[in-house]
């Protein structure tokens, strides 16, 4: 088998009247949708609108768990239990689970957002206790996520792991992503992520923001739907990536 990637958007990230992004038109381009859960952004009717559009598009749909951060978009740090991660991402499967299997689909995967994405890359009781949520709820959903904790403890578990690479977020010397508080931590130039994603996807490398080159390796790919002209550059990476022989599919069709 050829290289494969998954390409993989955040999706349903609007609330009421407010949309973040043209989800339609990501949906087209993608072969993975994680859709945010009500908590961190989402709400019913936006919700029902990316599942049932990616499901019938043949797009792998996962959950996007965060915080309950509305206002600060779940990328503020808070502080929470064990228990209350556990419980916070059984209620945000759930609510998804209820869209997905309506529309005739099956859950395929979960990608922690924001924070409490970045909380469980670091901190072993908080991937702990979403690790145990998911295998509660359905133990052969894939694992989206990062190196660390969640990562690792997943593997120890014998679950599926898809370890994401980033189309236009900076990297650190250490393998990390630079701080949204950073004024460069999203690459807006869209030819620089265009061969940056080939190359990552291709050759397992990336320059970081010193100029360093480090390796760098997953199975999904992110491109941020709210990036600014994202539709234009997920469209470009596509093309890119295809054009150098790599097969794009979902997760659930070759992981």
């Amino acid at each position: 088998m050829g290289r494969v990637i998954d390409i993989i958007s955040d999706l349903g990230e609007g609330f009421g009247l407010y949309e973040a992004a043209d989800d339609a038109s990501i949906i087209e381009l993608v072969s993975s949708a994680s859709v945010a859960c009500g908590f961190h952004a989402g709400d019913p009717r936006t919700m029902a609108k990316a599942v049932y559009e990616a499901i019938k598009k043949g797009v792998g749909v996962g959950a996007h768990p965060g915080f309950p951060d509305l206002l600060g978009f779940g990328r503020r740090n808070i502080s929470v239990t064990p228990w209350e991660v556990k419980t916070d991402v059984l209620y945000q499967l759930g609510a998804l689970e209820a869209f997905v299997r309506v529309a005739g689909g099956k859950l395929q995967h979960i990608c922690p957002h924001g924070s409490l994405g970045d909380l469980s890359m670091v901190d072993r009781e908080c991937a702990t206790a979403m690790l145990e949520a998911v295998i509660e709820f359905d133990p052969s959903l894939i694992i989206v996520t990062q190196a660390g904790e969640l990562e690792r403890l997943a593997r120890e578990k014998g679950m599926k792991v898809a370890k994401l690479i980033f189309a236009d977020r900076a990297y650190n010397d250490d393998g990390t992503l630079v701080s949204r508080r950073n004024s460069n931590a999203v690459i807006l130039n869209k030819d620089i992520v265009i061969d940056r994603c080939v190359r990552m996807v291709i050759e397992g490398k990336v320059e970081t923001i010193t100029g360093k080159e480090i390796a760098v390796e997953g199975e999904s790919i992110l491109i941020h739907g709210d990036t600014v002209g994202s539709l234009t550059l997920a469209k470009d990476i596509k093309a890119a990536l295809i054009d150098r022989g790599v097969e794009i599919k979902k997760l659930a069709d070759w992981l």
